[in-house]
């Protein structure tokens, strides 16, 4: 799955890092030797949810990385600024962005209000929007710069509309971007993917508003860092503009055993939403009933 060294001494960006994905990119990162900027609004605990910058800074040091915690709302745009420039100052640039830090709400059009509708899109479209412009003139300094979105392939059906359109417009705008972007972005040698989970990835988040009985039916976040992995120790100027599906995109660098990533081997697994049919899953998958969830997770 890619040079397993070719991250060492590089400088990566992450919003969203205090727990989840983000927290288990850091990590798998880490044991690289990159430089990780773990960003994200937690500085302290959480009233329900675990992790803090701190934390993951401790866990990406002992994993053999170097780590700066900063804290930072994607939302502020002096804040966004203000932390790039802190973490090109500390590391002496910036190599890889990943816009992780996400808000998740799966209601109908009419029961989400606009204070709802604004976090979706401030932290979503506009703080991808917001990071990577101040990632952008660093990266193009990069020997193999890359910019990761946690975002969904650009499969415009009415299923992954009806009933959501405010998060799915969210989300696709920045599929959107990641596609303009990876062409916009070519002669600057910067690469643009995406990467979306097939089933459903256990989070706190999850665990807290779905319940600890859904448990069995998630993967663990490392499938969706080993991915990402994958993707960053990639050439830049050869992979860029994919819309990646984690367990195709492993299977397809010589991954088989997928149990591995299952909370409880063996287990059906819950889909997760976007994700299109003409992309195939490794063989052997077994999934649960597609349905929605109702929770945040920043």
């Amino acid at each position: 799955m890619g040079d397993k060294t070719v991250l060492e001494g590089k400088t990566v960006f992450i919003t969203g890092a205090s727990r989840g994905i983000g927290l288990a990119i850091a990590k798998r990162v880490a044991q690289d030797g990159a430089n990780v900027v773990v960003c994200a609004k937690t500085d302290s605990a959480h009233p329900t949810l675990p992790g803090t910058i701190h934390e993951t800074a401790a866990a990406v040091e002992s994993l053999g990385g170097k780590a700066l915690a900063i804290a930072m709302d994607v939302r502020n745009e002096e804040a966004v600024q203000s932390a790039v420039q802190q973490a090109a100052d500390h590391f002496g640039g910036i190599d890889i962005c990943i816009n992780n830090a996400a808000a998740f709400w799966m209601q109908h059009s009419m029961e989400t209000n606009a204070k709802r509708h604004d976090l979706l899109f401030d932290i979503n479209e506009r703080g991808t929007f917001l990071v990577t412009s101040a990632c952008y003139p660093f990266l193009k300094k990069s020997s193999n710069p890359h910019i990761l979105n946690l975002s969904p392939p650009l499969d415009i059906k009415p299923l992954w509309f009806k009933y959501t359109s405010p998060y799915s417009v969210s989300k696709f705008a920045v599929s959107l971007y990641s596609l303009g972007w990876s062409s916009e972005f070519k002669p600057d040698g910067i690469a643009v993917n995406t990467l979306w989970p097939r089933v459903g990835i256990e989070s706190p988040a999850a665990l807290v508003h779905g319940g600890e009985e859904l448990r069995s039916e998630f993967r663990k976040a490392d499938i969706m860092a080993d991915a990402a992995h994958a993707i960053l120790t990639k050439d830049a100027g050869e992979f860029t503009g994919n819309f990646c599906i984690d367990d195709t995109l492993l299977y397809n660098e010589g991954v088989r055993d997928f149990d591995q990533y299952s909370v409880v081997p063996g287990s059906a697994l819950v889909p997760d939403y976007f994700v299109p049919d003409d992309i195939p899953a490794p063989p052997g998958l077994k999934l649960t009933k597609f349905r929605l969830y109702d929770f945040d997770e920043d």
